[in-house]
């Protein structure tokens, strides 16, 4: 059900009629700094524990491990007023605690599944230094009963009262600030009363739109949210791919598409896929919840298997333009799997730069922010590391663009037109005006879209 709650101003705090909670947060990845750094800015008390010392002395001198927009000017300003606090010591964060929110890993295992190891540490450690009642909240986004599982755990170790509850998170890498102090909506799973009051209680400053829920379908509407944005990201790449082929041009398909109240305009962007750390590995551990349940989710395999394909159309247009691209230069503009981050997990940037490596092409690469995620990730000798954009165009025989930063929609397309060994513009995200490639002299190749080899072929109506 939703609870229709006043809706106060985000960032109200105590002050304004919001009772302040004291709050633990385990795990400082991007959900749960995230999510704890916007809790103090809300005016509540809260502790952010993670067992890397390193990463926890980065955050006590003021540091983000993460690239995110915001962040760093909050966790600041709340640190200077005492309300947010970081820590590698789980006992020091917890006996104060009302309620303990974990968000650690759940990476994916070889089969799809996800991890649950560190959910189940991290239960155990919580069930050990339990005193007194309170709402252990599961963030991570996990498989449905995991919350349950959690419960057992803790009361293995801690025979006194609590709640259990899911609270999923749905923030975007980029606007992640933004999407947790103006969500949608907050969906809470809990089987008390009392930890949804409270729960209620410390996100009704944020919206009206608080859905209260069992567990088991809060865990749920997580992954099948993932699961159906994905979906209309692998549908339009689909139809770019037909639009390529009968003449049309994708953007004027997705927005009369999207003028629908019944489909909506968003995710309806045709490009080379989805990558980072939820779609990839969420739809993957989906399609083995329901294989556990022996039930054949055909559709999401079939929208995973198209995203795996839609970024392996960069080389296909690279091939078309250069004939080959053995002995070539491209230059490659974008290596994060989205603008506005530095996450270069499942990123697009990955296999096409390795499947150009084994083609014998060498690559030169460029990314405002995510440059050293990546070479961490993966380098190779014949990748050339660049100082900026028009330095990676510098004589190469093809241009490649990735990831839609704003630096690149901007750039001077003469300048990198002149800079090019050849005026192969090869447009993964769809950024640029069709007219504008053409009158900097460029070939131009976007994704479902009339470019350098446009075409309208005759189409035979029965």
């Amino acid at each position: 059900m939703v609870a229709e709650c006043d809706r106060i101003t985000p960032g109200a705090g105590p002050d304004k009629g919001v009772e302040q909670m004291k709050i633990t947060v385990i795990g400082t990845g991007y959900v749960g700094l995230v999510s704890g750094i916007c809790y103090a800015e809300l005016g509540h008390d809260v502790y952010c524990v993670d067992k890397d010392a390193a990463k926890i002395n980065t955050l006590q001198s003021g540091g983000i491990p993460i690239y995110e927009p915001g962040l760093q000017r909050l966790s600041l300003k709340n640190m200077d007023a005492g309300r947010l606090r970081f820590t590698t010591a789980l006992a020091e964060a917890m006996p104060e605690a009302d309620i303990v929110i974990m968000a650690v890993g759940t990476p994916s295992l070889p089969s799809g599944e996800a991890d649950m190891s560190y959910i189940e540490a991290a239960a155990s450690e919580v069930g050990a230094a339990m005193n007194g009642y309170k709402v252990i909240c599961v963030k991570s986004t996990v498989p449905v009963g995991t919350n349950e599982r959690v419960g057992r755990i803790v009361r293995e170790r801690y025979d006194g009262p609590f709640d259990t509850a899911s609270l999923p998170e749905f923030l975007r890498e980029g606007t992640a600030v933004r999407d947790t102090l103006h969500p949608d909506r907050i969906v809470i799973g809990t089987d008390g009363s009392r930890a949804a009051r409270i729960l209620s209680d410390l996100h009704r400053p944020l919206t009206n739109q608080i859905v209260l829920t069992d567990i088991r379908s809060a865990e749920m509407i997580k992954y099948a949210s993932n699961a159906f944005l994905a979906t209309k990201i692998s549908f339009i790449n689909e139809i770019a791919n037909i639009c390529e082929k009968v003449g049309a041009d994708v953007i004027e398909v997705a927005k009369g598409m999207g003028l629908d109240n019944r489909i909506g305009g968003s995710f309806l962007r045709a490009g080379i896929g989805y990558g980072g750390s939820c779609f990839p590995k969420d739809t993957k551990a989906l399609i083995q919840i329901a294989g556990n349940v022996e039930y054949d989710f055909k559709l999401l395999k079939s929208v995973v298997e198209v995203n795996k394909q839609q970024r392996f159309g960069v080389l296909d247009k690279l091939g078309k333009a250069l004939g080959d691209v053995r002995g070539t230069t491209v230059g490659v503009w974008g290596l994060a799997f989205k603008p506005e981050t530095d996450d270069v997990r499942e990123a697009p940037a990955l296999e096409i730069i390795e499947q150009l490596i084994e083609s014998d092409a060498t690559v030169k690469v460029y990314d405002p922010i995510a440059m050293a995620n990546f070479k961490r990730t993966f380098d190779h000798p014949r990748i050339v590391w660049c100082d900026s954009a028009l330095d990676t165009a510098q004589d190469s025989d093809a241009l490649c663009l990735l990831t839609e930063w704003k630096e690149f929609a901007a750039i001077d397309l003469g300048a990198v037109r002149a800079a090019l060994a050849r005026p192969i513009l090869i447009d993964g995200r769809n950024v640029y005006d069709v007219q504008r490639v053409r009158e900097a002299g460029l070939h131009y190749y976007p994704v479902g879209r009339p470019g350098h080899e446009a075409y309208i072929p005759e189409l035979i109506l029965d």
